[in-house]
């Protein structure tokens, strides 16, 4: 895997990822930055969002239970000394399908976080994390 990130102005770059894709990061205002992209440590965490939430999707599916949406809602704190980093991280799940059953979300979550999503695994080293769901039924 590969990635480049080259600086455009002031505090701002833009990433490239190894796929082809390309996203803005930008400072905020009082560190220079204007504002004009997502925060380098925001990224962590929709990646992570990302990378679990990918999971859960993939484990229900294959437990053959009919998903709709799922929305991975990530609150974080983070130190207040350099480095900044996560202390604790709250994913909270909204899965919506038709009969979906709990134990089997609750199952993919578990997965996810202990074995499968990568990014949490890694962050789970410095923060702790912690997750719950509700289960929304699709109309």
């Amino acid at each position: 895997m590969k990635a480049r990130v080259a600086w455009v102005d002031g505090k701002m770059f833009v990433g490239e990822s190894g796929s082809g894709h390309a996203v803005v990061m930008d400072g905020a205002p009082e560190a220079g930055g204007r504002n004009l992209g997502i925060r380098p440590m925001e990224m962590l965490l929709i990646g992570m969002g990302g990378c679990t939430s990918f999971d859960v999707v993939m484990i229900l599916e294959k437990g053959r239970q009919t998903i709709t949406d799922c929305v991975a809602e990530i609150e974080a704190e983070r130190a207040d000394t350099d480095p900044k980093v996560f202390t604790k991280i709250h994913v909270h799940f909204v899965v919506t399908g038709r009969g979906l059953d709990a134990g089997k979300v609750e199952r993919a979550i578990a997965l996810s976080a202990e074995k499968y999503c990568s990014a949490s695994i890694m962050l789970g080293a410095m923060a702790t994390i912690t997750h719950d769901f509700e289960i929304r039924e699709a109309p």
